[in-house]
């Protein structure tokens, strides 16, 4: 078992199978080593919708991020050909959290991405990152969250 499989069983995540796109997209591009994943919803072992601040309180918007955070590394793992040992570094995280008024806690909502990435890859998942409120985020989910990965040559 590889390390990172180990250390998400050690923390108690199944990684679905990565979702197909629901759009005219694909949900990764590569160019040369860095790979650009599509923007994951909050959906999985539960589907986290609404306004973050009217009908989402924050505890449950953390939560909602983390599936984002699940679903991305979903999305890794397929970029990567099922080897998530190839991925070298997550450079960059992108959060949109459909905020309604007055709600200005975004960074601590993505957080709960953020964090996913590092207890998951340690310093390999130290990354820059923007969080952004927004109107609306599609199919009415709470938060969305994309990233760009540097990867390893396959073996």
């Amino acid at each position: 078992m590889s390390r990172i499989a180990a250390r998400l069983t050690e923390l108690g995540i199944a990684l679905p199978e990565a979702a197909a796109p629901v759009a005219n997209y694909v949900p990764f591009a590569a160019s040369g080593t860095i790979v650009h994943i599509s923007g994951q919803l909050s959906r999985g072992s539960e589907d986290i919708r609404g306004t973050v601040g009217q009908d989402v309180d924050l505890e449950t918007a953390v939560r909602a991020a983390r599936l984002c955070a699940i679903n991305l590394i979903s999305q890794f793992r397929a970029a990567c050909d099922g080897d998530l040992e190839r991925v070298s570094r997550v450079l960059r995280l992108g959060g949109f959290v459909q905020a309604g008024p007055g709600f200005d806690a975004i960074p601590d909502v993505i957080n709960g991405a953020s964090d996913l990435m590092v207890d998951v890859f340690g310093d390999r998942g130290r990354h820059a990152r923007s969080a952004v409120g927004v109107y609306r985020i599609p199919l009415g989910y709470a938060v969305e969250v994309d990233a760009v990965i540097e990867v390893a040559s396959g073996a």
